[in-house]
């Protein structure tokens, strides 16, 4: 059965392999998966994304991102969804946004939202929603178990990373590497204050995307920390990361926030690179203490931890890696999902899945 599949990105960030966003990655992925496999898809999403199948571009927000942008971009994007469902049979739409209930699609196609950010930060109407065949999933076990019960929430499907795209050889350096967004629940000055404390060079790659406060949080409190042996290079993509991640001697997530997942966590891992990490939402499921990684309370744990990781093996990261992050099992497990509800199939999971 040839699919017609809609994927739906956050407004304001564009798709693409270089993309800093998690849940554009992961669109990615899946985006390519179907094409792969002989699907359709159609992609909406901000200009100058980059996908495999047929990208359906709306205009890029140029400038601070306020709610006046917010409001903008949500027009645009309903208006891009409701053009293609009007001249296109598509079997599913899938939403990927925190913001996807500003865009939901009218009543007809069945719709799927994934949570890529913590439940608790979506509105609770979400977990109860009025359009029919309408579901919900999370992407790590953790953040399920966070979630209200719901009938429309289905059982999680982790996240996966292209962990044999990330194998390199490329000789280990003495730095310590984070990489993310450059915004507030990320914990970067937490970072650069551990590195400080343990003597080592620290490498800050990410984006300061246009929010007032993320650009305020950077100024703030990132600059200031900065200094000859702690330094921001700014946003990195995929290939430049892949070097990044396997010369560093290990990739420090002082997230202050409940992570979901942590790409970043998995594809430093794929790379055989030791991960040091507060244990905040899912990021346990990611880092196993003393295999693949530390688990830490706080900046003096994390600094303690940097001297610890030439005790951790790399060939056994990477078979972790294989055995438990590979995008291709993320891909089958969400195209398994797809042809059960464009079927109108109880979808595995349903009532089980509920919290």
């Amino acid at each position: 059965m040839r699919l017609t599949i809609l994927n739906v990105a956050y407004p304001l960030a564009p798709v693409g392999p270089d993309t800093a966003g998690g849940a554009e990655q992961i669109l990615g992925h899946l985006d390519a998966a179907l094409a792969r496999a002989g699907h359709r898809s159609l992609v909406v999403a901000c200009e100058g994304s980059r996908v495999a199948g047929e990208l359906v571009p709306v205009p890029r927000c140029a400038g601070i991102i306020d709610e006046s942008a917010r409001r903008t971009a949500h027009q645009r994007h309903r208006e891009a969804i409701r053009r293609i469902l009007h001249k296109t049979a598509v079997d599913l739409v899938h939403l990927h946004g925190i913001d996807f209930p500003a865009y939901l699609p009218p009543p007809g196609v069945p719709a799927l939202a994934t949570l890529h950010l913590p439940a608790s930060w979506y509105p609770a109407e979400i977990f109860a929603p009025a359009r029919p065949d309408t579901w919900l999933n999370a992407v790590s076990h953790a953040q399920h178990a966070t979630c209200p019960e719901s009938a429309a929430l289905l059982a999680p499907i982790e996240n996966g990373v292209p962990v044999e795209a990330l194998a390199g050889r490329h000789a280990r350096r003495n730095f310590a590497l984070m990489v993310g967004r450059i915004c507030p629940e990320k914990g970067v000055h937490l970072a650069i204050e551990a590195a400080k404390r343990a003597g080592t060079p620290l490498l800050v790659a990410g984006e300061v995307f246009p929010y007032d406060a993320h650009r305020r949080y950077f100024d703030e409190q990132v600059l200031p920390r900065l200094d000859a042996l702690r330094r921001f290079i700014g946003p990195v993509g995929f290939a430049r990361k892949r070097r990044l991640m396997n010369a560093a001697r290990c990739v420090l997530i002082p997230s202050v926030a409940p992570e979901t997942s942590s790409l970043v966590a998995r594809e430093a891992i794929a790379c055989g690179t030791p991960v040091i990490a507060f244990p905040n939402g899912a990021l346990p499921e990611s880092v196993e203490e003393g295999r693949t990684g530390f688990l830490v309370d706080d900046v003096d744990g994390m600094a303690a931890a940097i001297g610890r990781v030439p005790t951790l093996d790399a060939g056994v990261l990477r078979r972790v890696a294989r055995a438990r992050f590979s995008v291709e099992r993320m891909s089958a497990q969400y195209l398994a999902l797809y042809r059960r509800l464009a079927a109108g199939q109880q979808p595995a999971g349903a009532l089980e899945g509920a919290a």
